[in-house]
């Protein structure tokens, strides 16, 4: 994929639990746009990581595994999405709690973050690209058309991906899901390198009080307001 300046981007960013990928997606299938979840990426690298013996700690090793994987995403909504790494889908591990922890060690790293970042910018392709991430508006793509920030409260998310878990039928106990939640949060918006904040021009949306139709209408309105959907 060949990136362009021309090729307008929305992007997404947040901590995890806020409801970027349900914005993502509704947003890629509602203007026709490509989407790249970024937080995947992070995820299937580290779990290349691991699966290779690699110690996360060895940053420089695990960025050397990004340029050999071939990564494929399919699927337009949650029931049916696969993540295809080296021909096997691993979306149930990527997915998974643990895995999330995994990413947010190596995400820090300067040389993961610049091994991903070609990667990510090969995704903005015609029409256009929904950019679902925590540093989509601040470093991937600084000049997107329109830039949201979802935010909630940790024992908001750590309810949702219980309900999540559950759903999928895995147990877990909610103190510790919002524990962790935290602990991800407080080292991803400290980190030295593409700290978790908003851009300084992005939109904050704070979902913990909001059904996904109602942030759904919140956007909408934003997309009108910007010319992205007729009035």
């Amino acid at each position: 994929m060949n990136s362009s300046s021309a090729v307008p981007v929305i992007t997404v960013d947040g901590p995890s639990g806020v409801g970027k990928g349900t914005v993502s997606r509704g947003l890629a299938e509602k203007l026709g746009w490509h989407r790249l979840d970024s937080g995947a990426l992070y995820r299937i690298l580290a779990l290349a990581a691991v699966d290779a013996g690699v110690s996360l700690r060895d940053t420089d090793a695990v960025a050397a595994l990004a340029p050999k994987l071939d990564i494929r995403f399919t699927g337009d909504h949650e029931d049916n999405e696969a993540i295809w790494v080296d021909g096997r889908n691993l979306r149930d591990r990527v997915r998974a709690e643990a895995t999330g922890g995994l990413a947010s060690q190596i995400a820090a790293a300067p040389a993961v973050r610049a091994a991903l970042l070609q990667r990510q910018k090969d995704f903005r392709v015609a029409p256009g690209l929904i950019g679902d991430g925590r540093d989509m508006g601040t470093v991937v793509f600084p000049d997107a058309a329109l830039k949201l920030f979802l935010t909630a409260s940790a024992e908001e998310r750590a309810r949702r991906r219980l309900r999540q878990l559950s759903a999928a039928g895995q147990s877990a106990i909610l103190e510790d899901l919002s524990t962790e939640i935290s602990t991800r949060d407080e080292r991803d918006r400290t980190r030295s390198v593409a700290p978790l904040v908003p851009a300084s021009d992005a939109i904050l949306i704070d979902t913990t009080f909001l059904s996904p139709t109602q942030v759904a209408e919140r956007i909408d309105d934003l997309l009108k307001d910007r010319g992205f959907l007729q009035a």
